[in-house]
């Protein structure tokens, strides 16, 4: 049994997308509709020089989206099928949840990409750059961790906020707070314990008033049930109830990304293999580490849109 998962910030690389939009029109026409949704030139931006300009957060996301779904879309019309045909579950580390649901049929393509512009600059706007941080904690389990948040928090923000795989936990919040979680987990035990290169304390309390800018967008966008389901990041199970998405994706910006459970959660109904979709190869890593049973792979280019289909006659 089979689950597509569509990664998150983080891995965006400039001229993504840009090898399958060269060879199959229907990848082009995605980057072409995000640019029009967006009214601006995002490809330009994802296959251009500027690094910074793609690592905002207001451009990443939405163009880790048009990568991911372009790859989708692209293995459809190659393929000739459907994802439900070929799988059984998706899901998405953060904002790959939304590419997860664009992929699936779930949100219009158009809408998702101002979704994420939206939600991208609403994130990064919710706390005053320098005021949040978030930190990789690694040789620790979620519990611990979130022993080290609350020893470090002293009355301010410190969240344990993707739990990415055993030993693999960050933590977001205030910077002092997280700065502070450091020497702890240390003390405590971990490997290693680092800050990460991030502009904002994405997926913890302080991102209250993202979440609520979320809230009314949501409220105003057409969501349909996704086929195949949606495992979600709140829950860490199989969702389909378009009330309940909506509800969980505006829970999700300030909630707990539960990657790891949600693997476990797959494994435990029969996946054997993970298939990530989009930029860069880090939920295909990440399979693995979780559960050994479960073959995880990514696919990113035209090579491997080949390389699959091939595997699928076989």
């Amino acid at each position: 049994m089979r689950a597509f998962v569509f990664p998150g910030q983080g891995s965006q690389a400039l001229g993504m997308g840009r090898d399958l939009a060269d060879r199959y029109a229907v990848a082009k026409a995605v980057f072409d509709e995000v640019d029009e949704a967006l009214g601006e030139s995002l490809s330009g931006v994802i296959w251009g020089d500027d690094g910074d300009a793609l690592t905002l957060t207001a451009n990443a996301q939405p163009a880790l989206m048009a990568v991911s779904v372009a790859v989708a879309r692209v293995l459809e019309a190659e393929g000739g099928f459907v994802l439900a045909d070929r799988a059984q579950f998706v899901a998405g580390h953060s904002l790959g949840e939304y590419s997860a649901l664009t992929a699936a049929g779930s949100l219009a393509l158009a809408d998702t990409a101002r979704l994420l512009r939206l939600r991208g600059t609403a994130m990064q706007e919710a706390v005053p750059v320098g005021q949040g941080a978030m930190a990789a904690i690694l040789g620790l389990d979620l519990d611990a961790v979130r022993a080290v948040a609350e020893a470090a928090a002293e009355g301010e923000v410190c969240e344990a906020a993707n739990d990415n795989a055993p030993g693999q936990v960050v933590v977001s919040g205030a910077k002092a707070a997280v700065e502070r979680a450091l020497p702890i987990a240390k003390e405590k035990g971990a490997k290693r314990a680092m800050l990460l290169p991030v502009s904002a304390p994405f997926h913890c309390a302080m991102m209250a008033p993202a979440a609520e800018r979320m809230r009314e967008a949501l409220a105003d966008t057409a969501i349909a049930a996704p086929s195949p389901a949606l495992v979600a990041n709140v829950s860490a199970q199989a969702e389909t109830d378009p009330g309940i998405i909506r509800d969980l994706l505006v829970k999700q910006v300030t909630g707990s990304v539960r990657w790891r459970e949600s693997v476990e959660w797959m494994a435990g109904q029969g996946v054997t293999e993970l298939v990530e979709l989009g930029a860069g190869k880090v939920l295909g890593g990440l399979a693995k580490r979780i559960d050994r049973a479960v073959i995880g792979s990514s696919i990113g280019s035209p090579d491997d849109i080949d390389g699959f289909l091939s595997s699928l006659d076989t």
